[in-house]
């Protein structure tokens, strides 16, 4: 079993930066696959960005792309989602997901459902 827990999020104003934190605990895989998805009110479930913990390999969503950044630190076994010139349409639930081993075509991690575990998200609110 593996545990996400995301932190980071808060209450800002449009042009601000963040950078949000998922700490995994639990099980260890060779090359696990690590992902960010958001949920906005109302809204279906949208993917960020990925990255895969091998070789540092990233996927983003075209709508994020230039302003977000996804890293990730192997000692610490968490992976940051930097988040630059903040809109207010950025305002959703940001969750962190993990898939055990990266045995999917690269771009199939934009897919909600090749993910096996997820956290259960941090708040980020952008006021304009």
């Amino acid at each position: 079993q593996v545990q996400l827990v995301e932190s980071g999020g808060g209450l800002v104003q449009a042009g601000d930066s963040l950078r949000l934190s998922c700490a995994a605990s639990g099980r260890t895989f060779t090359n696990p696959v690590m992902g960010w998805f958001r949920q906005a009110p109302g809204k279906e479930r949208e993917f960020v960005a990925a990255i895969t913990r091998s070789d540092d390999r990233t996927l983003y969503a075209d709508s994020v792309k230039g302003r977000f950044t996804i890293s990730r630190d192997n000692a610490l076994s968490t992976v940051y989602l930097q988040i630059d010139s903040l809109r207010p349409e950025d305002t959703a639930v940001y969750h962190c997901a993990a898939r055990p081993v990266a045995d999917y075509p690269f771009t199939y991690y934009s897919r909600p459902q090749t993910y096996i575990y997820w956290g259960q998200g941090t708040q980020v609110t952008v006021s304009s």
